[in-house]
């Protein structure tokens, strides 16, 4: 197996997280979001929006494709002064699950949190069983609360 080198997902790096997006519809097409122009003009501009300075995205390259990717944000609250982030998402191509690519995203997402001194990573789980055998597999989680989403409308 080649191996896996994981890299900051920048501005400059958006046509490789593209190309990962196109793979991934390939392979399995439910992701319920088009790859058109509004999206890439959306996300090409959040890498020059402050407000996205708290995000933390990383892709895991193999043979110089993406096959993984994990993205965060950091979450400040005044209710107790602490600092978490919040998993927004993980997707590791299909062709790629199951050789530690995942493991790999969160190892190294785990240890830039650590090095800004979070604490606690948050994250609503996917109800696929893969995804919920992945999040049960994790070392020092527990699955806790209930999520919801809320439109703000």
């Amino acid at each position: 197996m080649m191996s896996l080198i994981i890299l900051p997902y920048t501005k400059e790096r958006i046509p490789d997280a593209v190309d990962f997006e196109k793979r991934l519809r390939q392979e399995e097409d439910f992701w319920g979001w088009e790859i058109d122009d509004t999206y890439l003009a959306a996300v090409e501009k959040s890498f020059c929006d402050e407000r996205f300075s708290p995000s933390l995205s990383l892709l895991a390259y193999r043979e110089g494709k993406v096959v993984g990717r994990i993205d965060s944000t950091l979450i400040c609250s005044h209710f107790d002064g602490s600092v978490k982030a919040y998993l927004d998402w993980i997707c590791v191509i299909k062709s790629a699950r199951h050789q530690g690519v995942a493991q790999a995203l969160m190892e190294n997402l785990q240890a830039q949190l650590k090095e800004r001194n979070v604490d606690t990573l948050i994250a609503l789980t996917s109800q696929n069983e893969d995804a919920q055998r992945f999040y049960k597999s994790l070392p020092h989680s527990q699955m806790r609360d209930m999520g919801i989403w809320i439109d703000i409308k």
